[in-house]
């Protein structure tokens, strides 16, 4: 174990053992001087990656030489906050690759075997967000290989358990490298034994107690396709930042055998700055992998969040998308693919305006009459069968991005109801008649401290029903219409707005953060997207560029400083 948790380490082994490895430098000489050199003489690109430790920290990717210094101290603090140590190798970075893994358990009495291999490929910041098993358009030949190549990793050190022998793939030769291995489980390996139908900490606590291994190689058996989907707490839009707060609502798919919700938070929770940003893990089986495409594009369109920002829209895109239907995966699908998984922000549909609007008022008039007539006992404050009689009407105000729509909500008849929805410039968007809501608050949520509520109602000729979630963090509502999502706000007073705005020419926290590195001074001339500070966010460094040339004004914080999001960390003076 101790010899396959260095990367240079086991690289060495691997080469003697005759398990192919990327090229590069691997040795012990960690003068920066020294590593620079090796990095010309492999030929950029190239990939500074931390001796120990995994999940894409302390990897980073040098395009030229210019950039070799500044990313390799990066690397090396994210290394030592993550791992306690900073050393580092240099390898040739592969333009087009593929990230192909595979499962091997080994017992005491000599035995090893391998449970197929996984596809990681797809990835964000160097960490997987969707894996696979097995991995799909595989030569037969290489399968094989992969196969035998990882179980012979593990035998060369005598490795005993669970391990996961990790390979880096050129996508159009389907040659293989060794890259590291990782002497436990890893996050992804339910799809392993979604495929292969074991309990792999299970096998892991017989091996630790000195049995043998449940089942020799020619019992493993393949059956079907599995995916996994890693929810995270992040902006996909906005560089995949991680994102902290509370889980206002969360609702998961139904589990089955062909679904599973691994997670350790429940609404209510924090999702804070101190620890990793995934949230759960959504794994599904199917009998081929179309099935199970299918079946994760059901569970996501069921996975409801919110409180702070999540990647599920961005994997539903990505499960959506023809080149990850049809298997077209590599390293850098999600930078070939930004168009298509980054599309223009379209229009919410009348029926989510409506449902939105309606939700609204329901909730303003039972906090209403709750405060104005004395608890929840009071039949004023019954939600069960809610009407609007006394009000006449009522206009709801939403915006969705830079664009504003005016609901208004009419009384018609006995709970019954019409509503207009019209455009910020007046234009009538939609008119439905005859609507009778039925409103079913969400559990836990009563009266003033209601999150939302189930709402089902005959728009037209669609019947709708979805949950309705607010944030009073953020005045938003959020509508869950059977797989559609919209988020709404609801405008605040403008000198509320200008309270919590920032200074002119500021750049801001974009999440709640340590200060690790300050690259500018006031009085500094700096150009267009040079580093002004080093932030640390979810034990992940984040460099803050500039947004413009100018000249720095301010520097709010120092080094080891912590920030709350939205803070100005830099302002430049006004031109």
């Amino acid at each position: 174990m101790r010899a396959m948790g260095s990367k240079s380490e086991s690289k060495r082994i691997m080469q003697k053992a005759g398990v192919p490895v990327v090229p590069g430098y691997h040795g012990e000489n960690q003068d920066a001087a020294f590593l620079k050199q090796q990095a010309e003489q492999i030929g950029y690109p190239v990939l500074i990656k931390a001796v120990l430790g995994g999940g894409g920290k302390g990897m980073r990717i040098v395009e030229k030489p210019a950039d070799f210094e500044m990313m390799l101290d990066s690397s090396r603090r994210e290394a030592l906050k993550s791992f306690g140590d900073d050393n580092v190798l240099v390898e040739k970075y592969l333009t087009k690759p593929r990230h192909v893994e595979v499962q091997v358990f080994a017992d005491k009495h000599g035995n090893a075997v391998h449970l197929f291999e996984r596809d990681c490929s797809v990835q964000r910041r160097h960490q997987k967000i969707i894996e696979e098993a097995p991995a799909p358009d595989l030569l037969p030949e290489v399968r094989r290989l992969l196969g035998e190549k990882a179980v012979a990793a593990a035998k060369a050190v005598k490795y005993e358990g669970a391990g996961t022998v990790e390979f880096i793939m050129d996508d159009e030769t389907q040659q293989f490298y060794f890259m590291e291995m990782n002497t436990r489980l890893q996050v992804e390996h339910p799809v392993t034994e979604m495929i292969t139908n074991t309990d792999l900490v299970q096998w892991q606590l017989e091996v630790a107690a000195g049995n043998r291994l449940p089942k020799l190689q020619n019992e493993i058996v393949c059956t079907g396709h599995a995916f996994e989907a890693r929810i995270y707490a992040e902006n996909p839009e906005n560089g995949f930042l991680p994102d902290t707060g509370r889980l206002v609502h969360l609702a998961t798919p139904q589990p089955s055998s062909d679904v599973r919700v691994e997670t350790g938070v429940q609404t209510g929770d924090v999702i804070s700055v101190y620890y990793d940003p995934m949230i759960a893990k959504l794994v599904v089986r199917g009998e081929d992998r179309q099935a199970a495409l299918r079946v994760l594009r059901k569970a996501l369109a069921e996975y409801e969040i919110v409180g702070l920002h999540t990647n599920i829209g961005f994997l539903r895109r990505l499960a959506e998308s023809p080149d990850f239907i049809a298997a077209k995966v590599e390293t850098g699908f999600i930078n070939k693919h930004l168009d298509e998984l980054f599309p223009p922000v379209a229009q919410p549909s009348a029926e989510s305006i409506v449902q939105a609007a309606l939700a609204h008022v329901i909730d303003s008039s039972t906090k209403a009459a709750l405060s104005t007539h004395g608890g929840l006992a009071s039949p004023w404050a019954a939600i069960d069968s809610f009407r609007l009689n006394a009000f006449g009407s009522q206009t709801t105000t939403l915006a969705y991005g830079d664009h504003q729509y005016t609901a208004k909500v009419r009384v018609v008849g006995n709970g019954m109801y019409s509503v207009c929805v019209t455009s910020e410039s007046g234009d009538k968007i939609a008119e439905f008649h005859n609507v009778q809501p039925l409103w079913e608050p969400l559990p836990g949520g009563v009266g003033s401290t209601s999150a939302g509520g189930h709402l089902r109602a005959l728009l037209n000729d669609r019947l709708c029903a979805s949950n309705v979630v607010f944030n009073d963090k953020d005045s938003s509502i959020t509508v869950f219409d059977q797989g559609r999502v919209a988020v709404f706000k609801v405008p605040v007073p403008q000198y509320f707005d200008d309270a919590g705005a920032a200074s002119p020419g500021s750049v801001t926290a974009p999440m709640s953060c340590k200060i690790v590195q300050v690259m500018v001074e006031p009085g500094a001339e700096v150009e267009q997207n040079a580093p002004l500070v080093v932030i640390e966010a979810m034990k992940m460094e984040h460099v803050i560029k500039a947004p413009k040339a100018g000249k720095i004004a301010s520097v709010y914080y120092k080094v080891g400083d912590l920030v709350e999001e939205g803070k100005n960390l830099v302002a430049f003076e006004n031109e």
